[in-house]
Parts: C-alpha cells; structure tokens; sequence
C-alpha cells in the first residue's frame, strides 16, 4: 500500500507558514522527465472543486501539488473564475505512481488565504514549466 501525505494550510500553519519538506523520492534537476498522466475534476457544490491527478516521475508532493495547482488554475479560467485557493492537497504514492487529491475554493475575486492563486498568472506558469493544465 501507498505512503499518504498530506500537503495544506494547516501543515504551513503549523509550521508558521513556512513549510519544508525532505523530499520522499530523490531525482536532480537534470534527471527531471515527468509523466503526467492525467486530471479529474469534480465540482464538489459552489465555489468548491476536488482536483485528483496522477504522475510518474515526481521529485516530492510539490511536484504533485504544483500539477493540481495547474489543473485548478484551468478549470477556474473556464469556469469564468480568476481565482482559486488552496485547501488541502493528499498526495499517494503506488507502484512509482503519484496521485494528488487536492480541494480548492474558485472565486471572481482574489479569496483570503494562505495559498491563492491568480489563474491566468498560474496557467501561463504552467506553460512555461511544461505543466499540463487538463
């Protein structure tokens, strides 16, 4: 069975906001070649959203937890959202096989939080760092 980790507000809370992680899996920068595998969405009532994707290749949950960030990002410009904020991010790993289940608010307005996110700003990040956003 897989390792489940959690990544959100409340760890960085915590932490006093700051949180560091050891990563789970070691690979360099030069060895960097992920895989993303896929996304689901499932709106889960108003202004809230359930992001689940899958990959191989992640260096640790950041890596996971930044392709969520992607897909969120997506769905909220779509959804005519510019705004997103992070709840909690679930990160399992199987058989060399990342899955993140994240929970996130979408809102026309920059939300309060720790972890917002501007969609338009994240999806064009996403584009440059070759992060799939559906």
């Amino acid at each position: 069975m897989g390792r489940i980790q959690s990544y959100g507000v409340m760890a960085a809370a915590a932490a006093g906001g700051v949180v560091a992680c050891a990563p789970v899996n070691s690979v360099s920068q030069a060895d960097f070649s992920p895989v993303y595998n896929g996304v689901e969405t499932q709106p889960l009532g108003v202004g809230l959203v359930n992001i689940r994707v899958s990959m191989q290749g992640a260096r640790d949950n950041k890596d996971v937890a930044n392709y969520a960030d992607c897909a969120v990002a997506q769905y909220a410009m779509l959804g005519g959202f510019g705004f997103a904020r992070h709840v909690r991010t679930n990160v399992v790993i199987e058989g060399g096989i990342w899955r993140g289940d994240a929970v996130y608010t979408v809102s026309p307005t920059l939300p309060q939080g720790l972890r917002t996110i501007d969609a338009e700003v994240t999806v064009q990040n996403c584009a440059t760092e070759a992060i799939p956003t559906v």
